[in-house]
């Protein structure tokens, strides 16, 4: 098993680009770590920078106490998962899985029991004597794992590995990763776009925008604590609403003010808000801490214009206007709601967050 660790990691590429500058990142021996980020982020050039199949430009690589800089990728005891499972397609599923291990001229006996406890572990027992073009995209998925799995290395680097499969079978494959990261207990490193799968899956997560580390932490951190309003926009689903308001002081509490509103703020944020008086700061919102008013209601509450209004069973996802900005709502379909209504939205002011306009990091939440 193996930790890992980069100090002062940099990518540059020929033509003078620079993808990753200056990454430090530490990765516990036997943790579930997701790299996320939108395209063109650095998540993929920082894992095969593990693997040893991109060459560092500056910085040290470490796996467990060893640099491992120049050391060739099957010296590096790791093994790879890619988003296009790189099958042999004239190999029966069992060759596929035994492959590696025949190389390094592993004895029969001993293949025959690794490949065969791997397949008993990702439930292809019955798939051995197939061809990979017999199989389902899940199935084919399962075969690249357990091809890796046979090898027992110190780390796991899997690449997008899900992004081929239908949603279904992505919620299935999620689940059967994380048991297998649970019964392998071996470090486990894993790149996606998808957020959902970041957040269901991940011991922690590092955040990646233009290949600088927004955040790295738990998940439960990124969504309740986000560090800047890019995490607080890309942790969440539908992500969080942003509006510009003005922070002013009446009597002894501090409110914040846009158009025709007035939101009182929790006095728990006073202290964080005194060099913020009458200066604009944005305040973030996420959509699940909104719920249609009662007629009691009648502080920090908002009127929404509904375009449309998509009903997913216990919940409705409000799509419309506040004060002509856009504004999403996820609020409870114990009423019916129709579009092109207004609706009055109550909001819980101990959830919401403020940001710095000009930074955008975050003031308080």
């Amino acid at each position: 098993m193996a930790s890992i660790e980069l100090k002062n990691i940099r990518k540059t590429y020929e033509d003078g680009v620079t993808v990753i500058d200056n990454m430090n990142l530490e990765i516990k021996d036997k943790e579930f770590i997701i790299l996320v980020g939108p395209s063109g982020c650095g998540k993929s050039t920082t894992l095969r920078m593990i693997a040893g199949l991109e060459e560092i430009s500056g910085g040290e690589l470490y796996i467990g106490d060893k640099l491992v800089n120049n050391v060739s990728p099957k010296d590096r005891d790791i093994a790879m998962v890619f988003q296009s499972y790189a099958l042999y397609p004239h190999m029966s599923v069992y060759k596929n899985m035994a492959f590696g291990l025949k190389n390094r001229k592993v004895p029969k006996e001993e293949i025959d029991k690794k490949v065969k406890a791997a397949a008993n572990m990702l439930d292809i027992e019955e798939y051995l004597h197939r061809k990979p073009r017999a199989l389902s995209g899940g199935q084919r998925q399962r075969v690249a794992l357990g091809r890796a799995m046979v090898r027992e290395p110190a780390v796991f680097l899997l690449d997008e590995p899900l992004s081929n499969l239908d949603a279904k079978l992505r919620t299935e494959m999620r689940s059967r990763i994380s048991m297998l990261h649970k019964e392998l207990e071996t470090t486990f490193v894993y790149v996606t776009h998808d957020q959902t799968e970041a957040m269901t899956m991940g011991d922690r997560i590092v955040v990646m925008k233009d290949g600088v580390i927004q955040q790295f932490d738990t998940p439960q951190m990124l969504y309740n604590h986000p560090k800047n309003m890019f995490v607080a926009g890309f942790i969440g689903s539908p992500q969080m609403n942003f509006i510009e308001c003005l922070i002013q002081k009446k009597s002894e509490n501090y409110y914040a003010d846009f158009t025709y509103y007035s939101i009182k703020i929790p006095n728990k944020m006073n202290d964080y808000l005194k060099m913020y008086e009458n200066k604009n700061v944005i305040l973030g919102i996420r959509p699940e801490d909104l719920s249609i008013a009662d007629k009691n209601d009648k502080e920090n509450v908002m009127e929404l214009y509904v375009d449309i209004a998509e009903m997913t069973g216990a919940d409705y996802y409000l799509y419309g206007k506040i004060n002509n900005e856009k504004f999403i709502a996820n609020v409870s379909s114990n009423q019916n709601i129709e579009s092109d209504k207004k609706y009055k939205l109550k909001i819980d002011v101990d959830r919401i967050h403020i940001f710095d306009k000009i930074n955008e990091r975050l003031i308080c939440d």
